[in-house]
């Protein structure tokens, strides 16, 4: 064994045990194109599944098959006809569909049953449930074009389906719905999977798709993917964007993630297929790789209270371990856990800061400055800074200051100016560690 990987291994597994933990129990619902099955990724992706599943998470797979059915089409000699980027389902296009679905269940469930040694797959005994769980009705006559056998998802069997994910099992759904009266639609997976999420009022709606998220600059395909969109963020992209027409387009999968939050699913993801484990990254790790929509922003900066203790004491532990701050107590931390602010990502305590009071001498002290490694670099040291200086303006401070020993020009950066250490407070000096001989850093606040 490698000599380092413990040292890897053990901080990384840390951090993604309060995502394990927030995750346990909950509802996903997880889409994929017949694109994904096509380039062949079906069965890495399944594994990455299986563990969302190992871990306590309940899951509901609905499978797209735009290619498959035209591939159908194409071997029948009959051309595939969409209008508005929806397809027109005739009789032998309702054929195809059929066919490719039942193909395509049947990759699905023999993908879930291999239990290959040396895979996530091993010793996993994951059980697939399809079914009737969809009612659905005719698009109908639209624009003067007439859809035949396409259809809309008119009600979804929350009921069965919760069951049955109770129960163990992971629930396969084909974009295929019946009327009262026995009639086949064929539906799209955007509307199965996006109406199911808010029957079940879903804790994640998940796109596995052809695109990789929805980028910072919508004319510039290089620039960065924007991670996190709040749900008015996302209404107003697509007030602005072109209708889409086809899946590559921005807003293609983008108006069903707002369409789920809009629905009470708390949140919805566009993330890339081409990207093995792409389902593991955005579940598991702090940013994720790919776009989530959200009602409001997951990330909050705020005071802390008694419930953040833990927390706080998790993130400031390893700095004080290597010196970097001065070792407090859990009873020193409770204690004053209410001069703290804190940012929560997500129900984690990403950062944090406490400010003490001096009010005889109009100024307060900025201590245990602290954000995780993961986020650092990320502008969420300036923006607890900051909270702390409005904190400080309305005790009607005029400065604040920090003793530190290794970060001294990252307050210098930011307005800090040195002083001598008979500048603090009487009530401060006392309690000055002139063996660690700290530096003194002021900031006047206007």
């Amino acid at each position: 064994m490698d000599l380092v990987f413990p040292h890897t291994f053990v901080p990384w597994f840390r951090t993604v045990a309060p995502h394990i933990h927030a995750y346990h129990g909950k509802t996903f619902v997880v889409a994929i194109p017949g694109e994904l099955i096509a380039a062949g990724k079906l069965n890495s992706f399944v594994q990455d599944l299986a563990i969302l599943q190992a871990m306590g998470i309940k899951l509901v797979l609905v499978h797209g098959f735009r290619p498959q059915v035209n591939e159908q089409l194409q071997s029948k000699g009959h051309e595939a006809r969409y209008h508005q980027g929806l397809r027109i389902t005739d009789a032998v296009a309702l054929d195809s569909a059929q066919e490719a679905a039942g193909q395509l269940r049947f990759e699905i469930e023999a993908a879930f049953s291999q239990g290959l040694p040396n895979t996530p797959m091993a010793n996993a005994i994951v059980r697939v449930v399809s079914g009737n769980f969809l009612t659905a009705r005719p698009v109908g006559i639209v624009d003067g074009v007439d859809y035949l056998h396409s259809g809309v998802v008119r009600k979804v069997d929350a009921a069965t389906i919760r069951s049955a994910i109770d129960f163990g099992a992971i629930v396969l759904l084909s974009p295929f719905g019946f009327s009262p009266t026995g009639e086949a639609f064929n539906l799209t997976m955007e509307d199965v999977a996006t109406s199911t999420a808010v029957a079940l009022q879903a804790d994640k709606l998940l796109f596995v798709t052809e695109v990789p998220g929805i980028h910072e600059k919508l004319d510039d395909p290089e620039s960065p993917i924007d991670t996190e969109l709040a749900l008015a963020d996302a209404e107003r992209l697509m007030r602005i964007l072109p209708r889409p027409l086809k899946p590559t387009d921005p807003a293609f999968y983008l108006q069903h993630c707002v369409r789920a939050c809009q629905g009470g699913v708390e949140r919805s993801h566009i993330l890339p297929f081409a990207l093995d484990g792409a389902v593991l990254m955005e579940v598991f790790t702090h940013d994720g790789i790919g776009t989530m929509v959200v009602d409001e922003k997951l990330e909050s900066l705020r005071e802390a209270t008694s419930d953040d203790i833990g927390g706080v004491l998790y993130l400031i532990e390893p700095f004080e371990r290597d010196g970097t701050l001065v070792k407090r107590s859990r009873t020193e931390i409770e204690r004053d856990i209410g001069h703290y602010t804190v940012i929560e990502h997500d129900g984690v305590i990403f950062g944090c800061a406490a400010l003490y009071p001096y009010p005889e001498a109009k100024t307060g002290e900025m201590a245990a400055l602290t954000v995780s490694p993961q986020v650092q670099s990320q502008g969420d040291g300036e923006r607890i800074l900051k909270r702390i200086e409005q904190r400080a303006r309305g005790m009607g401070l005029d400065s604040i200051f920090v003793l530190t020993t290794r970060t001294m020009h990252w307050f210098i950066k930011r307005g800090f100016e040195q002083v001598d250490p008979e500048w603090l407070p009487d009530a401060r000096k006392r309690k000055y560690n002139w063996d660690r001989r700290s530096q003194v850093l002021v900031k006047r606040l206007a």
